[in-house]
């Protein structure tokens, strides 16, 4: 006859208060890991609008232009939205490499220390 075991005992983690949340908001730390964010991602959000901008300005009032034939078939406009694509993902790829490298370290040192209580 097989008994039950129980479940494996979670280890208890520290829920910070909403004291100690203002806390390290307001903490230079905190501070600083807004900053390696917003220094990332505001600058390439504008950059990524204004490129995407530039294709649809393209699309709607130099349609000469972009009817271009580059290769047989494939012309300019053709180029240029498949080179949305590849600029979505390269800046994907690039925010990743930025998040493990410079936000992720700091962001895992505020919540380790704020879940142990210290």
């Amino acid at each position: 006859m097989a008994t039950e075991t129980p479940p494996p005992a979670k280890p208890q983690v520290h829920l910070p208060s909403t004291e100690e949340f203002t806390e390290v908001q307001q903490s230079a730390e905190f501070g600083e890991l807004r900053r390696a964010h917003r220094s990332f991602a505001f600058p390439l959000t504008i950059a990524f609008i204004a490129w995407y901008l530039l294709y649809v300005l393209l699309s709607n009032y130099a349609g000469d232009f972009m009817g271009t034939k580059v290769a047989g078939n494939i012309n300019v406009a053709l180029v240029l939205g498949l080179a949305q694509f590849l600029t979505t993902f390269l800046i994907a790829w690039w925010y990743a490499r930025h998040a493990a490298a410079k936000l992720d370290p700091k962001a895992e040192a505020i919540k380790s220390r704020m879940e142990g209580g210290a």
